[in-house]
This record gives structure tokens, C-alpha cells and sequence, in this order.
């Protein structure tokens, strides 16, 4: 079965960065769409960044996100990343990476078929 296994999350001050990490097991990285999510107290899952790895491959951002946050992956690690900077308290949240085997976008996470865990990134004020 695929598996999906994230690291990094933690607490961070207003302004500060952190890099969270999804290492991917049990299937074929190139052809899946790779996405993160996240989910605060009280509010819907949320999507955040998606990308394909499907030619040169295709990158998409939450609006809330754009401009702080960059997804990417290394292949040969079975590893994606979230690298996100300029962190806001409206950051906090349980992330979440998933995988789909469609190779195209998508911001609906009905739409994702393998779910990590989940790692809790929360920014104080």
C-alpha cells in the first residue's frame, strides 16, 4: 500500500520558516500528483500546493500561500517538500501530504486517493 510520511512541522514565530517533508513509499512517484493540504481549528481542509510529475511538470498555490510557500520534490528521494517562509499565526494548522494517480492538478481533496498523517505547524504571535 502506499504510504505518505511527513516531517518538519514544529513552532515557529511570526515572520520564521520551516520546511516540511513527505517521503513517499510503496508506489511510482513520477506518475502521481503530489499536494499539500492543511486544516485549522473549526475550518474546512484547505488546499495549499500541488505539483505534477508529468514531463517538466506543473505547479499550483493556494491564494493564501502564493508568493510564501514552494513546493518541490526530488525523485530520486521519493520526497516532496513545502518549503514555507514569512510564516503568519493564520499559518497554524495540521498539514497534510497526499498523492493521487492522476497526473493532473488539483485543489479538491476528494480528488487525492493517499493521505500522510499529518505534521502540526503552529506560529505564534
Amino acid at each position: 500500500q502506499v504510504q505518505l510520511v511527513e516531517s518538519g512541522g514544529g513552532l515557529v514565530q511570526t515572520g520564521g520558516s520551516l520546511r516540511l517533508s513527505c517521503a513517499l513509499s510503496g508506489r511510482s512517484f513520477s506518475t502521481y500528483t503530489e499536494g499539500w493540504f492543511r486544516q485549522a481549528p473549526g475550518k474546512e481542509r484547505e488546499f495549499v500546493a500541488a505539483i505534477t510529475q508529468w514531463g517538466d511538470g506543473t505547479i499550483a498555490y493556494g491564494d493564501s500561500v502564493k508568493g510564501r510557500f514552494t513546493i518541490s520534490t526530488d525523485n530520486a528521494k521519493n520526497t516532496v517538500y513545502l518549503q514555507m517562509s514569512g510564516l503568519k499565526p493564520e499559518d497554524t494548522a495540521t498539514y497534510y501530504c497526499a498523492a493521487k494517480v492522476t497526473p493532473y492538478l488539483s485543489r479538491n481533496p476528494r480528488s487525492y486517493d493517499y493521505w500522510g498523517q499529518g505534521t502540526q505547524v503552529t506560529v505564534s504571535s
